[in-house]
């Protein structure tokens, strides 16, 4: 009896790694969920066809993600190190030459010169609170638009693609790229060990290692919304869309690896500062507004799926339509309160806007949202920066840090409730003909038909100018090479797959490295280590 309780049959001592029980074909190295489910398939979401959309009851999606939400107290488990500012976005009332109500209703684009207030967040995303932002890691690129019809967050990043495309990958992509769990150190062995074993994020390294992995600061820096959203006009027709913001005054920067080293000696702060001071000064940032539009389907005549978001849509064959002008004019009064507690959803949307079925995107819906309800407060929405600019009345109560009631003027306060005929709230007319996409396909755990990892990688090398290409292979060469054989060769296998000059190039580049390297670790930090113990000057204690 006493080693059946060791062995966790009594309730006090059930379940956990040290348990020897195993599943029919388990293993203790087998994954399984924290209910011990095995779980057989980790890189899919369960969706309708291949395609999807995704369902709700994706319990193991779920579970993982809103697990990983919670992960951090109360800093942001991603995208903790951020500026922010106020301003307005500007409507053409067009998108191109074409009058923008044939594509979509939503009010903010319809009058020349309309003006919405917009709250902007600008951040890195791997790395915390307090990290130098030279660091090499995507930016975030997050705007709040304070619209008539309530708030559209636009929720995005610097590049125009991500690493993945099926979102119960996220979780264990953020994982590899933070700092080891047991010596709290970052090493690229781990995130490598990751991509190399994630094909479909070929092309984003290319951006990333390149100088795009490090923007010169936020002013000057591209942004987009990564993933395909629709548009939907007065009919309920809908068209497939994809953001694009583009700084209008200087154009993009980027830095490369020495630039940014020297940079972080002296201010690990620059960009913030730079945001700043700029808008202090009157030097206003600017950024255009354009989409992309495809139509709702398909598209079999492409070599990739438009719901992909490791791809882009070539901008000849698909052109950028500007829809308006962003201009940020003034800075927050009290960073923690407008910045830090600046909360962003993906399923923060207005009418005339939707979703589309990237499966990305619909798992970033939930995550997003789930992460502010736990960081910031049940009611976080009833923070100034948060709040929408507009009349607001709703049927939840209570929760923490409760600040008002959502109750309108005439409201029967006994009523929380709806439907009710005692004097409750009642339901909004339709805008306009609801959009009502089809599906016929079986629910499925699969990824989509044209995955294509290696094509856009490819033709991003090719088109890097020479100085992009050595500064590429020189940082790629730089933190592979302390990583262990069979990591190192599938991301060469990867890299000739997208270009045999590409893959050539990063393994010159390693034998050469590793013919030379006395020291196996993490890339940059035992260098700094082992400087700052020779230069260490001994003195008495005290």
């Amino acid at each position: 009896m006493k080693d059946e309780i060791n062995n966790g049959t009594a309730a006090t001592g059930a379940g956990g790694p040290a348990d020897q029980r195993l599943a029919e074909g388990e293993q203790e190295t087998t994954l399984t969920d924290r209910q011990g489910h095995p779980i057989t398939d980790n890189q899919n979401i369960r969706t309708i066809g291949n395609r999807g959309p995704s369902t709700l009851e994706n319990y193991h999606f779920l579970e993982k993600i809103s697990h990983f939400d919670r992960e951090k107290i109360p800093e942001r488990v991603v995208h903790a190190r951020g500026a922010g500012a106020h301003g307005y976005f500007e409507a053409y009332g067009k998108v191109g030459e074409e009058p923008v109500a044939k594509y979509t209703r939503a009010k903010l684009f319809q009058e020349a010169g309309k003006k919405t207030p917009v709250f902007v967040r600008f951040s890195t995303v791997i790395h915390g609170v307090h990290s130098p932002e030279t660091l090499r890691d995507p930016r975030g690129f997050a705007v709040k638009f304070y619209t008539e019809d309530g708030n559209w967050d636009l929720v995005g990043n610097n590049l125009k693609i991500f690493f993945i495309r099926d979102p119960l990958k996220f979780p264990d992509m953020v994982h590899a790229f933070r700092p080891d769990p047991v010596s709290g150190v970052q090493n690229m062995e781990r995130m490598f060990d990751f991509l190399s074993n994630s094909p479909e994020a070929t092309h984003m390294v290319t951006f990333l290692f390149s100088p795009w992995g490090i923007p010169a600061n936020y002013r000057e820096m591209q942004g987009s919304g990564v993933n395909t959203y629709k548009w939907v006009n007065a009919n309920g027709e809908g068209v497939l869309i994809k953001y694009h913001w583009e700084p209008i005054k200087n154009g993009i920067r980027n830095l490369t690896q020495n630039e940014a080293t020297e940079i972080q000696g002296k201010n690990y702060s620059h960009a913030t500062q730079d945001l700043y001071e700029a808008i202090e000064r009157g030097d206003y940032p600017e950024w255009e507004l354009s989409v992309q539009i495809l139509s709702d389907d398909e598209h079999p005549e492409l070599d990739f799926d438009p719901l992909d978001p490791t791809k882009l849509w070539n901008h000849e064959k698909f052109p950028f339509l500007p829809v308006g002008k962003m201009v940020l004019n003034k800075n927050p009064e009290n960073y923690f309160a407008e910045v830090e507690q600046a909360s962003f959803g993906t399923g923060v949307l207005v009418d005339g806007l939707d979703f589309s079925d990237d499966k990305l995107l619909q798992g970033r819906t939930f995550s997003y949202s789930d992460t502010q309800r736990h960081r910031v407060g049940t009611n976080y929405l009833q923070l100034p920066v948060n709040a929408p600019k507009k009349h607001v009345a709703t049927n939840q109560r209570d929760g923490q840090m409760t600040y008002f009631v959502d109750r309108a003027p005439g409201q029967n306060p006994h009523v929380n409730y709806e439907p009710s005929s005692l004097g409750g709230l009642q339901e909004a007319p339709p805008r306009g003909r609801e959009h009502e996409p089809a599906y016929n396909a079986k629910l499925v755990r699969e990824k989509i038909d044209r995955p294509n990892d290696f094509g856009q990688a490819g033709d991003t090398y090719r088109k890097f100018e020479p100085w992009e290409k050595d500064e590429l292979i020189s940082n790629l060469v730089n933190n592979l090479k302390i990583c262990k054989p069979v990591i190192r060769d599938k991301m060469v296998e990867y890299f000739t797959r997208a270009d045999a000059e590409y893959g050539r190039r990063v393994a010159e580049g390693l034998d050469k490295a590793i013919a030379s390297s006395e020291h196996m670790g993490t890339a940059q930090n035992p260098e700094g280590a082992g400087k700052a113990e020779q230069a260490g000057r001994k003195t008495d204690g005290y």
